[in-house]
């Protein structure tokens, strides 16, 4: 492949340097983290905290409500970027962000801006499952993102296409303009797939198909919400997107269908962190404990239910058992800055 001239994202990263019914099974009922006392007295000048959150619109809705509810004398905000634009902003922005915490970072942008994170090392990691635990201690896993192959019954009918029963079928011309995928430059669920892909097949073979799916996108989307989002609007047939976002779907009544190919379902690890500097103030400080004690758990119990925490036995209605996973393995900070260097949409 040839590389972009105008990959924004990668120029400006490396220049700046009704809710479904379920139940948390037993054993979950153990995980009762507590947060650490402040080792020092905090300010208390401002009780304005803005959040940047990677997570979809339904669950930072939720996010805000719960937090006005908890915290009514605080001014908090949350506003939605992609995974990639906020790593790049909080890159760009350093110390001077306005940004007080964020929320659904991929940890390998999350290693890229590692500098610029206050130390959370003092919240205790032994709550977590061996691979959500963070060395160095300047952010904190938040969630397991499994992606899928998502299609729309409805408009591979209308199109008379057969349903796909592997990635090789998605090149087939039929499908062109009727797949959805995500810009892995500004997604980390996006660079999943890629990653999941050249795992397993090797680099070279990886994006050769990509460069030939190109030729049946819709869409690249900014975000990993967006070909669900397609999918739903019967805009798209086929969509490269997140697990949870379908069932969430599907359990307010869509019609959509979740795949997983022999490759198995690829996955990426989403992190929280407060910008350093940040970590003076007690507003700051409370809403991000009321994130560590609480609202990561809800997040799991609500949407998505895929192990960050040991013993943690979710029930969502729809939501697929016995997920094989994708190898992930080698998904570092500088091998995705590499094969994004050679992606260009």
């Amino acid at each position: 492949m040839k590389k972009m001239a105008s990959g924004i994202f990668i120029f400006t990263l490396l220049a700046a340097l009704a809710l479904p019914v379920y139940g948390l099974a037993d054993e979950t009922e153990s995980i009762s983290p507590a947060a650490p006392e402040a080792s020092a007295e905090l300010d208390t000048s401002s009780n304005k905290v803005v959040i940047y959150s990677g997570a979809e619109e339904y669950r930072n809705e939720y996010f805000l409500e719960r937090l006005k509810e908890e915290f009514p004398d605080y001014d908090i905000s949350i506003e939605y970027m992609p995974t990639g634009n906020l790593a790049a902003k909080l890159a760009a922005e350093g110390s001077d962000t306005d940004m007080d915490i964020f929320y659904d970072l991929d940890f390998s942008y999350a290693g890229l801006v590692e500098e610029y994170l206050a130390d959370v090392s003092a919240y205790d990691q032994s709550i977590y499952v061996d691979d959500c635990k963070v060395e160095g201690g300047h952010y904190l896993a938040a969630t397991r993102n499994g992606g899928a192959v998502i299609i729309n019954p409805d408009v591979l009918e209308e199109n008379g296409i057969e349903e796909p029963a592997s990635y090789a079928d998605l090149l087939k011309p039929e499908f062109k303009g009727l797949v959805s995928m995500p810009d892995p430059k500004s997604s980390g669920t996006g660079y999943m797939f890629v990653k999941s892909l050249v795992n397993a097949w090797g680099e070279e073979e990886a994006f050769d198909y990509f460069d030939s799916l190109a030729e049946n996108i819709l869409q690249f989307t900014s975000s990993g919400s967006g070909p669900v989002n397609a999918l739903i609007q019967g805009e798209a047939a086929v969509g490269l997107g997140m697990t949870a976002q379908a069932v969430t779907a599907i359990n307010e009544g869509a019609n959509l269908k979740i795949l997983f190919f022999e490759e198995g379902s690829p996955y990426s690890l989403y992190g929280y962190a407060i910008p350093k500097g940040k970590e003076t103030r007690k507003a700051v400080k409370d809403v991000f404990d009321f994130f560590y004690t609480t609202l990561v758990l809800e997040d799991k119990e609500l949407y998505y239910p895929e192990q960050v925490f040991v013993g943690q036995v979710n029930e969502i209605e729809n939501f697929p058992k016995d997920i094989e996973y994708s190898d992930m393995s080698g998904n570092t900070t500088e091998e995705k800055m590499r094969l994004l260097e050679n992606w260009e949409y």
